[in-house]
């Protein structure tokens, strides 16, 4: 691993790495949001990092306030997260909640059909939705078998972790 800081430099003899090859794997890290690409060829190992991603730890508390911020309760209202939680436990039903920070989406395109609807049948492995997290799609599967009851959040609102998302009636 080549620390942070530090430039290979090839021997006068060797020839160092193409830039067109370079724009090729920089673009490839934006295509497919990369932070770190480490590459080695012909002998060499050569790390690029995009700028103001030092660290994961670094990003997360951005992040999590944003999405803290978006899930205050308005006035008057009950949090929405609970009322689910009571709602399933008074129901039977199981929860689908999610397994992480970010905004939920109930298709996979903006114009696409949902995913799945109130009433649909699905399986441990039926995708029920995406949650956008640092700019990367999250396929989330039911994880359990039964009917969708339920759906608690709208489309393209925040989710916290653990924020129920779907109630199934068991099989």
């Amino acid at each position: 691993m080549i620390p942070n800081g530090q430039w290979l430099t090839a021997d006068e003899s060797e020839k160092p790495m193409d830039m067109n090859r370079i724009q090729e794997l920089l673009e490839l890290m934006k295509k497919n949001g990369l932070r770190v690409l480490e590459v080695e060829e012909q002998g060499h190992r050569y790390k690029f990092e995009r700028e103001g991603t030092q660290t994961v730890p670094a990003m997360v508390p951005a992040v999590v306030p944003q999405a803290a911020q978006h899930a205050a309760p308005v006035p008057g209202s009950a949090h929405p997260a609970k009322a689910a939680v009571s709602a399933a436990a008074e129901g039977n039903q199981t929860p689908i909640k999610s397994p992480m920070v970010g905004t939920f989406y109930r298709a996979p395109a903006p114009d696409a059909e949902p995913f799945i609807k109130v009433g649909d049948h699905v399986t441990a492995d039926t995708v029920v939705c995406l949650v956008e997290a640092m700019k990367v799609m999250n396929e989330i599967t039911a994880e359990c078998s039964g009917t969708i009851r339920k759906i608690t959040v709208e489309n393209a609102q925040p989710v916290e972790f653990g924020q129920v998302m779907f109630l199934v009636e068991p099989d």
